[in-house]
């Protein structure tokens, strides 16, 4: 693995070319970047004072000054006292301001468009994921905990198959033969799908699956749910249940009898939202499958009289 240090450094090395960060004017205007950083803070938060933008952007409050006396010397930027302090000078947009700030966000909006234009829909969402990343394990969004559940798209059913395989096996030991199983699960339901009575949900976070589940006919009246799996990175933020409960929305809308499961008792954390949400244990089965013995368990959840 590359030092992390360097990687680190060699990526604020491109990332400041990227965007700019360097040049002494940016987006085509007499702007520095901490200048249009000043305008941009005025415009979202209102009664900020010097010390108060010294704070947010973390500068010098002597280098601040002389930025904020320049945007001032422009007729940008007006000073006045605080209603709720007269000792307590605040920044407002002069309407010279507030214009020249609209200038710079559609600036700053044709120019990241035309840096996106070349990517792909799958490109830009890898993208933002991998920003959204970055800001999550560098400390400013650790609280952020959003995913969205989306349909299956090309590529995803060999993905379920692939992480099913690699998860199974790292936490549990499971053999091959557990991977062949899901693969001919997710080839039965790609080649029989039918989309009035079955469903895939895909978890997405961060431009990456986090997990995913099915919903498969069994019969008229019985739907199967089936392959629930959550990223052990993604796990606690209640993906795992929220699937579960889409399922159950599905075939109750599909105006499914009864809704069913199999799985294996060492699976306890699957097992426990299968039982908060009104499952049923109705048979257990001792079976030797993907190279260990194992307790195989049928659960119900009824949902309409049969």
């Amino acid at each position: 693995m590359q030092d992390p240090v360097t990687a680190v450094r060699r990526f604020n090395r491109f990332h400041t070319r990227v965007v700019g960060a360097l040049n002494e004017k940016i987006l085509a205007t007499r702007y520095s970047l901490l200048q249009a950083r000043i305008l941009y803070e005025l415009a979202h938060q209102g009664d900020l004072s010097a010390a108060d933008l010294s704070d947010i952007l973390e500068v010098n409050p002597g280098y601040l000054s002389r930025q904020i006396a320049k945007l001032q010397s422009d007729g940008l930027i007006d000073k006045q006292p605080d209603g709720r302090n007269a000792k307590r000078l605040i920044l407002v947009l002069s309407d010279k301001g507030k214009t020249e700030f609209q200038h710079l966000q559609e600036a700053s909006i044709r120019e990241v468009g035309s840096l996106l234009e070349p990517l792909t829909r799958n490109d830009r969402r890898l993208l933002v994921g991998s920003m959204q990343r970055i800001e999550r394990l560098l400390g400013t969004a650790n609280d952020d905990k959003s995913y969205l559940l989306r349909d299956p798209e090309p590529g995803d059913m060999g993905w379920i198959t692939h992480r099913h395989g690699a998860l199974y096996a790292q936490e549990y030991g499971w053999d091959w033969t557990f991977e062949a199983l899901v693969g001919r699960i997710v080839s039965d339901f790609t080649d029989n799908f039918d989309p009035k009575f079955e469903r895939c949900w895909i978890a997405e976070r961060e431009g990456e699956i986090v997990g995913s589940v099915f919903v498969v006919r069994e019969t008229d009246e019985i739907a199967k749910l089936r392959l629930l799996y959550v990223e052990p990175d993604a796990r606690g933020l209640g993906i795992g249940g929220r699937l579960v409960r889409e399922c159950i929305r599905f075939a109750q809308a599909r105006r499914y009898g009864k809704l069913v499961l199999w799985t294996n008792d060492i699976l306890g954390s699957a097992r426990k939202i299968y039982q908060a949400v009104g499952f049923t244990l109705v048979a257990e089965e001792k079976h030797h499958s993907f190279g260990h013995d194992l307790v195989g368990q049928n659960w119900e959840l009824q949902l309409h009289e049969l």
